[in-house]
């Protein structure tokens, strides 16, 4: 298959913002998969309960990091995966075996992150 040629570059207004256009457009995209992905609110609720009982238990710093490496892992799967089922949307509206694969694939990934993320859980719980 022939390929593509990439698209026209991004208007100048677009690219090489400075950091606080950089900033907003980060938030804005957290708050773009915050309205969109109610899987995204359960995590942000379990973080809570998690920070809540940290904070109660006074664990060693080595739990605080864990608990962060496990929940930024969490978070990062699932705005990838909202990321790519948005483009993936847009792209391709209709069902199509690849579209869901994609899809399939990333949740996947969401899946093992949280796995990881219970069991350091589970390691914390037990120790």
């Amino acid at each position: 298959m022939p390929r593509r040629s990439d698209p026209d570059p991004p208007p100048p207004e677009v690219k090489g913002q400075g950091l606080a256009a950089r900033l907003r457009f980060a938030v804005n995209g957290l708050a773009v998969a915050v309205r969109r992905e109610r899987s995204l609110r359960t995590h942000l609720a379990a973080i809570l309960a998690v920070t809540a009982v940290l904070a109660a238990t006074r664990p060693a710093a080595l739990w605080w990091a864990a608990a962060a490496l496990a929940i930024g892992l969490v978070l990062v799967a699932e705005l990838l995966n909202t990321a790519l089922e948005i483009l993936a949307d847009r792209l391709h509206p209709d069902l199509h075996p690849a579209i869901r694969a994609a899809k399939d694939v990333a949740a996947g990934a969401v899946l093992v992150a949280s796995l990881t993320a219970l069991a350091v859980a589970a390691a914390f719980l037990l120790r």
